[in-house]
Order: structure tokens, then sequence, then C-alpha cells
């Protein structure tokens, strides 16, 4: 984790431009139906605050939070909201969101504490709340640039979630990078939190 959060501090810059205007209404569609209107939602790992200033602008009371120090500020002055700088390891809430959206920031979770985190998530849901997160596709651990990659396949999707209490899922698709130069495929998927 230190080496990855070690590339967004040398590179912020960088991604920052790659990612805040990145068109991606048609991953929101998805997820935003599944939330009452005025949802909280939470930014889990929002890297440029793209998607949150996109939540912001649609009327949802957003919360965003992102490990990269560096990261945060962009994002701080992206949306005007007060970003927290937090890793998902210490998400603590309890019941406190509608949804959750995890774009590109799990497959920075190392597999072994996925499950952990998944409950960290659940538990920070609302009854029937919704998670939606993305992972390159693939089955392996890589690291690529100075970053740690955890790739999710189908298989390895619905082992994960089998491990998680009252997670049923709602939908799961892969998708072709958003990005214009790129073409890897991103796995996504969308979880409810079940009621008791």
């Amino acid at each position: 984790m230190n080496q990855t959060l070690n590339y967004y501090k040398q590179h912020a810059q960088a991604f920052f431009e790659n990612t805040y205007q990145v068109e991606m209404e048609s991953l929101y569609i998805p997820f935003l139906r599944c939330l009452p209107e005025q949802a909280s939602i939470l930014d889990l790992g929002c890297g440029s605050g793209r998607d949150t200033l996109a939540f912001k602008k649609k009327g949802y009371q957003v919360e965003a939070m992102d490990y990269s120090a560096e990261l945060v500020k962009k994002a701080r002055e992206l949306t005007g909201i007060e970003v927290r700088q937090q890793s998902f390891y210490e998400l603590n809430e309890s019941e406190k969101y509608d949804g959750i959206w995890a774009c590109a920031s799990l497959l920075h979770c190392d597999r072994d504490r996925l499950p952990e985190v998944m409950g960290r998530i659940f538990k920070a849901l609302k009854p029937n709340g919704v998670c939606y997160m993305s992972f390159k596709y693939g089955n392996t651990d890589r690291e690529k640039e100075g970053r740690s990659f955890t790739d999710l396949n189908e298989q390895q999707a619905h082992d994960l979630l089998k491990q998680i209490d009252r997670a049923l899922l709602l939908q799961q698709w892969i998708t072709i990078d958003k990005r214009p130069e790129r073409r890897e495929e991103w796995m996504n998927i969308l979880i409810r939190k079940v009621q008791a």
C-alpha cells in the first residue's frame, strides 16, 4: 500500500489530469437508480473527485475520502467539499450511507483483506443500501509502474460476495476503460445490503 501511495504522491497531477474529465454517466445510471432522492453517498477512494462532483451536481449528499494527501487536496479544490484523508481499511461508520461508490479504488486493497473491507462497507451502508465497485478484469495480484493491483474475475467476485453477510448481487458486468487511449477491461459489481 505504501508503494502505491508513493506513486500517487509523485504522479498526483498527471493522474488528476487523466481522470477528472472522463465521462462516467453510463456507470452512474445503474447505481443511482437504486438510491432514493437526495441519498447520502460516500465516494470511497475518490481520486480526483470527479464522481463526487458529479453526484453533488445531481443533488445528492456526498462525502468523499481518499488515502492520498495530494489527491485529497485536488479533490477538495475540484468539488468544494471537505474530503477526508483516510484509507478504506479505516472506514468505521455504521448505517450512515444509502450508497457507497468505490470506483477503481478497492483494486488497491490486498486480496486477503477484501472481505474485511467489504464488511466495513456493509456496516457503513444503511439497510437496503447499495455499493458499486470496480476492478480491473483478471485474476492476478500484480504490480505495474509502482502500483499494486488486485484484479477480479467472475469466480473471484462470486467467492468474495459469498463471504459477506446480507449481500445481494444486483448486477455484474464488464466494460472497456472510458479513457480514449485505454483498452483495459473492467469488472463492475453492484450489490445491495438486504435487510436482516
